[in-house]
């Protein structure tokens, strides 16, 4: 892994490298049109589809993102208010399971997407540049306020990429 200045685990630079060099608010506001440009077209019907018989549909690939920017987001304000409590991580197969993500209609998700990414850049926002740097523990991991900024956008596309690629085939 490079030297970024961002404390990540080599599990999260997988999202993080393709979008670290960019500013943080840039990578969120690239990736927040990466989702829209995504789901835009996919039909009520669609959105029940998977790629493989053991593979999260697509809604349950949204209630995934959307979950796991909660998380990071809940992370960071730990983090950066200098709480040095350890925190859990996360089962995604679990939540996805209770997500209730199939009775949703798309235009549900995009209202909640959009008052949750509002609420991410706000929150990024108000901290400054010393909490940005501020680190805490996740599921055994160091990580660091800006690193889960940058793991909130890359996770998305990282999932846009996902469903453009391995889905979006499958309904045509």
């Amino acid at each position: 892994m490079k030297n970024t200045g961002l404390i990540i685990t080599d599990f999260y630079w997988r999202y993080v490298e393709p979008i670290h060099e960019m500013p943080l608010f840039s990578a969120l506001e690239q990736s927040e049109k990466r989702f829209h440009d995504t789901i835009k077209d996919y039909t009520e019907e669609q959105g029940l589809y998977r790629y493989q018989p053991e593979k999260w549909t697509i809604k349950e690939v949204i209630a995934h993102v959307l979950d796991t920017e909660r998380i990071m987001s809940y992370r960071a304000l730990r983090f950066a208010r200098n709480d040095q409590t350890p925190l859990a991580g996360f089962e995604e197969n679990d939540y996805a399971l209770e997500a209730n993500a199939n009775s949703r209609d798309f235009a549900s998700f995009r209202d909640e997407f959009t008052n949750l990414r509002r609420s991410t850049v706000d929150l990024f926002r108000s901290f400054a540049e010393e909490m940005m740097e501020r680190a805490g523990t996740s599921n055994g991991q160091r990580l660091s306020v800006r690193a889960l900024g940058y793991i909130i956008a890359g996770h998305l596309i990282h999932h846009c990429g996902i469903l453009t690629e391995r889905y979006r085939p499958g309904l045509q």
